[in-house]
């Protein structure tokens, strides 16, 4: 299944990916932010199961914001 996740409180705007019935998260793609930062975050997380994703990435802060794309990326592959 595709799914799109609107973000909130960072730069990048979506994230797209999709992840399968045992929920193995693919194919993450980011419209926005750091584009050398999110394609590799992509990358290493291609493949990965959506609790392992969220629980390298779930917490991550950018700057003095609360939030990070990492942190919306864990917070994305949990929601759905």
């Amino acid at each position: 299944m595709t799914i799109t996740y609107k973000t909130q409180g960072v730069c990048a705007q979506t994230i797209t990916f999709d992840k399968a019935d045992d929920g193995t998260i693919t194919n993450i793609s980011f419209v926005g932010g750091c584009n050398g930062n999110l394609k590799a975050i992509s990358k290493l997380c291609d493949g990965m199961k959506a609790e392992e994703i969220a629980a390298k990435l779930a917490g991550n802060i950018c700057g003095f914001k609360s939030t990070s794309c990492a942190d919306q990326l864990a917070k994305a592959v949990l929601s759905n």
